[in-house]
């Protein structure tokens, strides 16, 4: 299709909205997905362009690179203006929102990789290292996930007290420690290691167990209690 060749001069099934209604809405490209959001291209390129011209910027990144934009920085791309970068951005931050939501009952953490399921849609995308504590009740169902801090971790930064007065205050019977490498690599420092161990040991004081810290990379994680590094 040549920039000149608007949305409404393509055959009805090849438009975007008209195709997502008889085909269902995964049939479409990112760029056609992306396409029914900004409703509009300008008086000389096609909507299917500026949204072809968005992906191509973040071909390198991926599209999830999208994420962490700000609406002004959305809004420099030829043929988006503020009103419509609010619109891009509202649809990417609901679906983040669902990808976190549990389906149906609570959830309930019985292994590594469950934690890791309910934990890594929260962190991947992060571009700066969060710590955080999901905190679970007797049933081992997940009560809250609480972000703790920001920044590269180290004891001077995760303190107890942080960590076991959200504990204390959601009446959780006991915790699993998380934080993100934004870089991708989940393989754990041996700060993060001593960290652990000095927060294992406030627990066994507190009467809350720490049952794991897992450590979140892009799409996959490392558990220190599966690599045997902590008890």
């Amino acid at each position: 299709m040549k920039d000149n060749t608007m949305v409404r001069d393509l055959p009805e099934q090849e438009r975007p909205r008209e195709k997502l209604i008889s085909c269902g809405v995964k049939s479409l490209s990112d760029a056609e997905l992306l396409a029914i959001l900004l409703r509009s291209g300008t008086k000389k390129i096609s909507v299917l362009h500026v949204a072809e011209n968005l992906l191509a910027l973040f071909k390198e990144q991926g599209l999830t690179s999208i994420m962490n934009l700000s609406a002004t920085q959305l809004s420099k791309v030829h043929g988006i203006g503020p009103a419509k970068a609010a619109t891009v951005l509202a649809a990417v931050e609901l679906g983040r929102r669902i990808s976190q939501e549990p389906f149906g009952k609570k959830f309930s953490i019985n292994s590594p990789s469950d934690a890791a399921r309910y934990i890594i849609p929260r962190l991947r995308y992060e571009t700066k290292e969060k710590f955080a504590i999901v905190l679970l009740n007797i049933k081992n169902q997940v009560l809250s996930f609480r972000v703790i801090s920001v920044g590269i971790l180290n004891a001077s930064i995760v303190h107890p007290r942080e960590v076991f007065s959200e504990a204390l205050k959601n009446a959780a019977s006991s915790i699993i420690l998380t934080h993100n490498h934004p870089s991708g690599d989940p393989t754990p420092s041996g700060e993060d290691i001593a960290t652990t161990r000095r927060l294992i040991k406030a627990g066994q004081i507190m009467g809350i167990n720490v049952v794991d810290h897992i450590i979140i990379g892009y799409n996959k994680y490392i558990s220190l209690k599966e690599k045997g590094l902590i008890d």
